[in-house]
Formats: C-alpha cells, structure tokens, sequence
C-alpha cells in the first residue's frame, strides 16, 4: 500500500471529523430506532430518512478511515531548512513578469484550498516547484500559459 503525505494539520482536521462522525452513530442509530417504533417500515419516511444518514456516515468514517491508515504525515517544522521545496513547506514566489508576490503551501490532494493558500502536491504549480531551492528561477505552466516564478523564501512552518 503505497503512503500518501499529509500535513499534521491535515491529520489534525481528519482526525476530528472522524470524532465527530462517531459521536453522531448513537444518534442516527437511535432515529432508525425511533421510526422503527413508528410502524410500517415500507411507508416510513423517517425510517428511510435515518437510514440513508447511517449510509452516508458510515460511508464517511470508511473514508477517513483509509486516508489515516495510508497517510505518512509530514512535519516540516522538525526538519532543517535547506531551502530546497518540499512536501509541507511554505513558498513565496514572485512572478517574473508582474512582480506580485504569492505563497503557497505544499499539501496533500485532500488538504488543497487554494483560497487559503494551500495547493495539492500533485498540482502542476507545486510540481514545477518541488526539489527547486531558494534563490531558483522556475517556469511553470499554468492554466494560463507558461509563466516565469522566482522563488523568493521558502519556510518550513
């Protein structure tokens, strides 16, 4: 079974959604009970309704489950900063042309949010940049074509 990296905070937000899912089992389990009581289960809406949650829930909690036990979590914040971009590390770049200045945290396909700054490792930004070092010049495709990147810092936080 191959490892799939995750940031801590990836295991961290994982980990609470399984906690949470499992605190809701008694619940659901208790509503299929309750419309149970209701009387004919081929009519009942509630029975069905709690049900498909339980469905969707255990679906959930399978999930999670697998993406914990494949995951090689990666804490950047132990290793020395060489400089070199890796998995988990913060990048600033500057763009070439533009000079605008933008950082990105390398995680785990799971994890992106590119609102918040945080772009999958398989991405072809974060693929373009992977194994650069601080100081580098990268030319990078993107969705809007090839575009020149100077990696300006490069932190493992």
């Amino acid at each position: 079974m191959e490892k799939v990296p995750m940031t801590l905070r990836g295991e961290k937000k994982l980990r609470e959604e399984l906690d949470r899912l499992l605190k809701l089992r008694p619940q659901i389990s208790e509503a299929i009970a309750e419309a149970r009581e209701l009387g004919d289960l081929k009519e009942n809406a509630e029975y069905h309704a709690a049900r498909e949650e339980q469905g969707i829930c255990e679906a959930q909690i399978r999930d999670i489950e697998y993406k914990l036990s494949v995951a090689q979590v990666i804490d950047v914040t132990k290793m020395d900063n060489s400089g070199k971009v890796i998995f988990g590390s913060t990048v600033t770049l500057i763009d070439c042309d533009t000079e605008e200045e933008k950082t990105y945290q390398i995680v785990g396909d799971d994890e992106a949010d590119i609102k918040a700054g945080r772009i999958s490792v398989s991405s072809p930004i974060a693929r373009g940049l992977i194994g650069k070092m601080e100081g580098d010049e990268v030319v990078i495709s993107t969705p809007g074509g090839e575009r020149d990147f100077e990696i300006d810092r490069v932190d493992y936080i």
